[in-house]
């Protein structure tokens, strides 16, 4: 019973020490690691106050001796350590912390936090066990020599078709990127095979019975049970439509897809990591962003939903293209978050069937500048475009030898500004006008305004003469310059800008695959041109719908237009009466003036804490004189001090570490 007592107490005091020690710490205390400093400062408080104190006395009698002023002492020193614990784990987890702050990853159960990283740590350490064994870290240390590609390619395939799973699927996709990787790589991560076993036909009908709003032999005439094609994430199936007689496509989610996802995509990003790591190589290359680009696809891939909204928004913004490109009807009466209803594209894959251009009389450079001008006035026009314009991705209609646009699992979305600075940027090369690609610079970055525009201009230059006198521009190299000088300066694009260059740099990629010397900047010149004189052409050949957008913008304009005078008059009083005074300082921008105020406070803080410090200290050697019985209170008012100096410089280094982790 006594032990029972005594493991309450400590029990209680424990929870009391990690409440406390969440207050001081602030809200972003990671759970294990709170729990972990709370338990190592008992344990080793507790040992200590038992070794000095209480072995010398009758505390198994009487539990409540814990309580005097050494007890105190006791959980002063256990709240300390923990805090120091807690600093130490702070100071050795560099990912702890994201871009404002905030924790990367919450978990609702340390439990279930504990399970996931168990199976996630056994996962990667069987991937890299894979990729030791395949001579994955041998061949990276000798991946720039091209001699030594075909044997690095080998190793990586192997590799991630042993690993498995979602590994296979990052290859196949890696597999059209023959704009970033060699010849060697291209043609032997296309080997590569994902072995999924299709879905049976009990399977088959359980998800259709599951997923359509109606019965299977309502909705569909004709349903062929064996898959036009099968992989990791899902299948799809040929159909016939009772109500219509239409052929139509129907994509199927696998039942077990979501689990291998939750998974397998964080061991791909560390694997990603780990092979960056190895690589200067694949660190230029932007391995590990090809991972996560590669992972937050799937992750969207995965919900048909999403697909099924991107699809039909791309198909509304080019409903009156005259570009012909093709993108299948999807029926959404049928659709759902788990399987797609869509019409059937008749049709191969430009990266399968290059014969098909020969065979249909295809003119190749007017199919490429069909694909190119469609993906241009998706993107600066109506804001929204396929954001992974692969091969695969891109079909020849077999009856008319059109293209069509498959797979909305992934768009993009620029907004306005960001669409105006990618229309600067094209327009900036095509005038080799360093002034224009700076202008395009601070409408595509955030915050922009500390940029040294004289230099920013001159790192332009240097990219300008570096894609000068050629045939062709190099899109793919001109691009990752132009990454390169955006991070040498301090900023970063806005994510929506960054999908959207990269999409350039596949679509580039693509546009070679159909004709090799299609050049993409000199295309784009033709496309402005051309689009700007339709725009002209506009209010003449639609002049009932021109007048009908120029009464609603003048309706828009109105309420402001109304106001102007009143505005003006207010302006002039002000003037003359000497009330508007101009002032700029530091503080006029937002984040200055948070800087300042930060920065003031800690250093509040510190003054504090070491104030503390002093006269606890002073105090001390004070007590040392005085023998009166008031002397006690000198010491305990000087141990309180230190104690909270102490505390206060805790805090202090702990946010300090936070703020050089997040810059």
């Amino acid at each position: 019973m006594v032990y029972v007592k005594i493991i309450v107490q400590v029990l209680v005091i424990s929870l009391f020490i990690y409440y406390v020690s969440g207050r001081l710490m602030g809200s972003q205390i990671n759970f294990m690691k709170r729990i972990m400093s709370v338990l190592g400062s008992v344990a080793f408080t507790s040992f200590v106050y038992w070794y000095s104190y209480l072995r010398y006395t009758a505390y198994l009698d009487d539990v409540y001796v814990l309580m005097d002023i050494r007890t105190i002492i006791w959980i002063g020193s256990m709240l300390l350590i923990s805090m120091l614990l807690y600093l130490f784990f702070e100071l050795f987890d560099p990912l702890a912390i994201g871009e404002k702050g905030e924790r990367l990853t919450r978990h609702k159960s340390p439990f279930l936090y504990l399970r996931n990283q168990w199976r996630s740590q056994k996962r990667l350490a069987q991937v890299m066990q894979i990729a030791m064994k395949n001579g994955i870290s041998r061949t990276l240390k000798y991946a720039r020599h091209r001699e030594n590609d075909h044997e690095l390619a080998i190793a990586f395939r192997d590799t991630l078709e042993e690993s498995g799973g979602i590994f296979i699927k990052f290859g196949q996709v890696l597999s059209t990127r023959n704009d970033l990787f060699p010849k060697a790589f291209v043609e032997e991560l296309g080997t590569l095979q994902q072995n999924v076993k299709p879905l049976s036909e009990e399977q088959v009908k359980r998800i259709l019975e599951k997923s359509l709003p109606y019965k299977m032999e309502d909705v569909f005439s004709d349903f062929n049970m064996t898959p036009i094609a099968a992989a990791s994430i899902g299948q799809v199936h040929k159909a016939v439509l009772r109500i219509s007689n239409e052929e139509v496509a129907v994509k199927l989610l696998r039942p077990e897809v979501k689990e291998m996802m939750r998974d397998d995509l964080m061991i791909l990003v560390q694997f990603a990591q780990w092979v960056s790591d190895k690589s200067k190589w694949a660190e230029s290359l932007g391995f590990r962003e090809l991972a996560t680009g590669f992972a937050e696809n799937m992750r969207e891939e995965v919900n048909f939903d999403i697909e099924m909204r991107n699809t039909m928004q791309v198909a509304a913004a080019l409903k009156k293209s005259s570009y012909q490109m093709k993108i299948p009807y999807i029926y959404t009466e049928y659709s759902n978050s788990q399987l797609i209803v869509s019409q059937f594209a008749r049709g191969q894959s430009i990266a399968s069937r290059q014969n098909l251009f020969e065979s249909l009389h295809v003119n190749r450079e007017e199919f490429a500048r069909t694909v190119l001008f469609s993906f241009f006035e998706q993107m600066l026009y109506s804001g929204i475009f396929h954001a992974d314009p692969h091969p695969g991705n891109i079909f020849i209609d077999e009856r008319d030898g059109n293209p069509i646009l498959l797979d909305f699992g992934a768009v993009g979305r620029l907004a306005v500004p960001q669409q105006e600075g990618i229309k600067l940027f094209l327009m900036g090369i095509q005038q080799n006008d360093a002034n224009i690609l700076y202008d395009a610079i601070t409408l595509l970055v955030e915050e922009h305004e500390h940029i040294d525009r004289l230099k920013m201009e001159q790192a332009m230059a240097q990219i300008l003469l570096r894609i000068s006198y050629v045939p062709r521009i190099p899109t793919e190299e001109l691009i990752h310059s132009l990454f390169a000088v955006v991070r040498d300066f301090g900023l970063s694009f806005y994510p929506s800008v960054g999908i959207a260059l990269r999409s350039l740099i596949t679509l580039d990629g693509t546009l070679h695959l159909i004709k090799a010397d299609f050049d993409l900047f000199t295309e784009a010149k033709d496309f402005s041109k051309q689009y700007i004189t339709s725009m002209l052409k506009r209010p003449f050949k639609e002049p009932i719908e021109t007048k009908e957008r120029l009464e609603e913008e003048f309706a828009l304009m109105l309420p402001a237009l109304r106001k102007i005078p009143r505005r003006v008059d207010k302006l002039i009083q002000r003037v003359e009466s000497g009330k508007i005074i101009l002032h700029h300082d530091v503080f006029s921008d937002k984040h200055n003036a948070m800087f300042v105020t930060q920065l003031f406070s800690r250093f509040v803080l510190l003054l504090v804490g070491i104030t503390f410090g002093f006269i606890s200290v002073a105090l001390l050697a004070i007590g040392q004189f005085i023998e009166a019985p008031y002397g006690v209170y000198l010491n305990t008012a000087a141990y309180v001090g230190l104690f909270l100096c102490a505390v206060l410089l805790v805090r202090l280094s702990i946010q300090a570490i936070r703020l050089m982790k997040r810059g």
